[in-house]
């Protein structure tokens, strides 16, 4: 088993004032040599945005992009005719950049922040037709198990989204001393674990809130929740 463990505050960090980033990989003024890419899985950032704030028309390309509400509501429109879609916890977002898109993204509320999980995965195919998708998933289907939220395009998982890589992000809410085992998919894949909160056991390393370890080269990997537990799961190809 390969392990990495990324604690919160090593982190990179940009105060924008409207903007409050913490970046797990090196991302716009942050570079880490040591922290460029887990796999797949090219960014993890963890966003605080001041209410009526957010980032103007932008594009990307040939990046799979997936956004999670932790709180708050996003706002989303795109040169692919979405027109300020809103986005709330308990939703995820997914979107394939393909061949090119641009986007807006802001903070639907005038009162509250908006706090969320946005996540580049690098595709398995370039240039494909952009496209746009976003899902609610019900919060007591991952209470003490697995909830899969995205998926690769091939798989024949019902209910979730599906991206263009051979990729899993899922959650799981565990109650206090509940335990768990993961199974990855096959040896070339490796979890990216981030503890949205709670305290928890994830092989014989205690992890916090934010807190993050990347795990590989192991068919599964144990889980055991010191206090109620919140956990996303990335589990990406290492070799792609």
């Amino acid at each position: 088993m390969k392990k990495i463990i990324h604690k919160a505050d090593s982190r990179g960090y940009a105060n924008h004032e409207w903007l409050q980033a913490n970046h797990s990989f090196s991302f716009a003024g942050y570079h880490d040599p040591s922290k460029i890419n887990f796999g797949a899985l090219r960014v993890l950032n963890d966003d605080v945005i001041a209410p009526k704030m957010g980032f103007g028309t932008h594009p990307h390309d040939n990046m799979e992009i997936i956004t999670i509400p932790l709180k708050g509501e996003l706002k989303h429109r795109d040169s692919m005719h979405n027109s300020w879609e809103s986005v709330f916890p308990g939703e995820v977002q997914v979107m394939s950049a393909g061949t090119g898109i641009q986007h807006s993204e802001i903070n639907g509320s005038h009162k509250a922040h908006l706090s969320l999980f946005q996540i580049w995965v690098i595709p398995n195919q370039q240039n494909v037709e952009p496209r746009y998708d976003q899902k609610a998933f019900d919060e007591e289907d991952r209470q003490n198990k697995l909830q899969a939220l995205v998926t690769s395009m091939g798989d024949v998982t019902e209910g979730v989204l599906k991206i263009h890589q051979d990729a899993k992000i899922s959650r799981i809410d565990l109650t206090e001393d509940q335990s768990y085992q993961y199974e990855i998919k096959s040896k070339n894949h490796g979890v990216y674990v981030m503890v949205v909160f709670g305290k928890t056991v994830i092989e014989n390393e205690i992890l916090e809130t934010r807190d993050a370890i990347g795990i590989s080269e192991t068919p599964s990997f144990s889980i055991k929740a010191i206090d109620n537990t919140s956990i996303l799961f990335i589990e990406v190809p290492m070799q792609f």
